[in-house]
């Protein structure tokens, strides 16, 4: 007498080719999918490659979030996403527990006020130094404006800085002598929220990557936001070549010629937790250094020297 399978015999058999089917598409979908988070620096430019790589390369799906560097690094250490966006040196710490990178590109932390700021106008000729800027954030013996140079506004400077380990802040602090932690200010989370707050807020100073200050499609400041130029050589004023605030293309030109202060100028790196083997994530990381690199200016940021680019081609082999 010819044996039939029993109805459960039949339900379990389906149920274990669903579970063995299914297992075969996450695989697949998981080694065509790259996970990014970190730097909001950063973000823009990787949210631009992943939409012109998604128009070659369809099969692959991208997920990425902000959060700022310190979730980047801590992300990729832990595995959590394939790649970190981290927009600051990285740790020899970090190095040590096996981080991994790549720069590419490089971008700024400017110091940013209000355009309602009453010394405005005094602000832009005479700029501020280095020193007084850590007399300001990490010393805080200056807490007025009146202490930068003798002006009338004697309201107290409103200083803010980030709520989140982030790039932005740990560079602007080592241009100052310190560390994000030493950094005295209200907390804002986010590039984004920050260049907020300083924009409403006459009395305020903060500090923002150039991507959050400058409308890319003019050029110009967004409105409400003014950078406070760096008065580089200490002689209380400033000079034609430390006057090239006024558009994005003269801030970025700045940059590419070492005219700006590094740190707050500094390369921008993807990081992983070892040499990545991920096919999907080494061919995506190869395009962003060749391919790629075309669209970095038109995004806003400043190419690398050909000679990097090949280093960290080299490094990818």
């Amino acid at each position: 007498m010819k044996q039939y399978p029993t109805k459960s015999l039949t339900i379990k058999i389906l149920l274990l080719l669903t579970l063995i089917l299914g297992s075969c598409v996450t695989k697949q979908e998981k080694e065509q999918t790259i996970s990014i988070s970190g730097a909001f620096a950063l973000y823009p430019l990787v949210v631009k490659w992943s939409e012109a790589y998604k128009e070659t390369h369809p099969e692959i799906r991208f997920n990425i979030s902000g959060g700022g560097a310190g979730k980047g690094m801590a992300d990729a250490l832990s595995e959590a996403v394939d790649i970190g966006m981290v927009s600051r040196e990285i740790a020899q710490e970090e190095l040590d527990k096996g981080a991994w990178f790549i720069g590419l590109t490089i971008d700024a932390v400017l110091p940013t006020i209000s355009a309602q700021n009453p010394s405005i106008k005094k602000l832009q000729n005479l700029g501020v130094s280095q020193q007084k800027f850590k007399e300001i954030f990490v010393e805080q013996s200056i807490t007025n404006w009146s202490q930068i140079f003798g002006d009338y506004n004697q309201d107290k400077i409103n200083v803010y800085t980030r709520s989140d380990a982030c790039g932005a802040a740990g560079t602007w602090a080592k241009y100052l002598g310190a560390r994000q932690e030493d950094l005295i200010g209200i907390g804002i989370f986010g590039d984004p929220a920050l260049a907020e707050v300083v924009a409403k807020d006459p009395f305020s100073l903060g500090f923002n990557n150039t991507i959050f200050i400058y409308n890319l499609e003019t050029g110009k400041k967004h409105p409400g936001i003014e950078v406070i130029p760096i008065d580089i050589n200490n002689n209380g004023k400033i000079d034609a070549e430390e006057n090239f605030y006024d558009s994005f293309e003269q801030v970025l030109e700045a940059i590419a010629m070492g005219n700006y202060p590094s740190p707050p100028a500094r390369e921008l790196y993807f990081v992983t937790r070892g040499k990545p083997n991920k096919q999907a994530v080494v061919d995506f990381m190869n395009w962003t250094l060749t391919e790629g690199q075309k669209m970095v200016k038109e995004v806003g940021y400043v190419p690398l020297q050909q000679e990097k680019i090949d280093c960290y081609l080299e490094k990818l082999k």
